[in-house]
């Protein structure tokens, strides 16, 4: 509990053998209630060492739905767990567990809803070995999104994020892509419904066993970051009407 409100921690993973146990020993368990791991159908033996770590709350698809599809079982089962504060982390060592601390007092004590690890605040990306090209794309893209959604963000594009149990609630993220593009979708949902969004400076970690999308899935992912940052726009305008902005509650 932090605050008197339920901690949950959820790893949305995908052949992370070789980093869950890093990740797992340096998660603050004096304030975390419980750990969520969504295997997406791992070639690996995640699943295994998810177990060996005594982490209760297991979910194995059957076969891989990709990262977004990964993410919506994480925040049901956060939701069934009764989570007032659900923190993605990704279980290849990538992120620093550390953290969670800060980003959860943000939410606990009503200062924000959500709360972003940014890793383009400051000198994290390429200090921590993020490619070039990655970085590049990474803020043009955010200048973009900030231009059409009138944000003034860092970075749109850090898979680590913490939310309140209302914006879960409220989110009609199960709708959203079932691929990479999925967290875009998910931020210009919350910024459309006039959520403000709160960002702390993340170090990152580059590495051979740290996952990462190749060039050719990057493009994709620009592309449909595009679309939807222009979707946001044009039904902020009133010019289009999508589903997807329709609050649940």
């Amino acid at each position: 509990m932090i605050e008197g409100k339920k901690l949950v921690i959820v790893l949305p993973a995908y052949n992370a053998e070789l980093t869950l146990r890093k990740t797992y020993a340096e998660i603050p368990f004096d304030i975390v209630d419980e750990v969520v791991l969504v295997d997406d159908n791992s070639r690996d033996h995640t699943v295994a060492v998810a177990r060996e770590l005594g982490i209760e709350h297991i979910i194995k698809h059957d076969k891989n739905r990709g990262y977004g599809g990964n993410q919506k079982s994480c925040y049901d089962k956060a939701l069934e767990l009764g989570a007032d504060i659900v923190i993605m982390l990704h279980p290849d060592y990538q992120y620093t567990p550390k953290l969670i601390p800060s980003m959860a007092w943000l939410i606990a004590n009503d200062v924000y809803q959500v709360v972003l690890g940014a890793r383009t605040l400051g000198k994290g990306a390429l200090k921590g070995g993020m490619p070039l090209y990655k970085y590049f794309f990474n803020r043009t893209l955010t200048f973009f999104e900030n231009v059409m959604l009138r944000q003034k963000l860092a970075e749109y594009h850090t898979g680590y994020r913490a939310f309140s149990r209302e914006i879960l609630e409220r989110v009609n993220y199960r709708i959203d892509s079932e691929d990479f593009v999925f967290d875009n979708e998910m931020l210009s949902q919350i910024v459309y419904l006039g959520y403000e969004i709160a960002e702390i400076t993340c170090p990152t970690r580059y590495f051979e066993e740290a996952s990462s999308i190749n060039f050719r899935r990057s493009v994709t992912y620009g592309l449909g970051v595009l679309r939807v940052s222009v979707t946001h726009r044009l039904c902020k305008w009133g010019l289009m009407k999508k589903e997807m902005y329709k609050p649940l509650k």
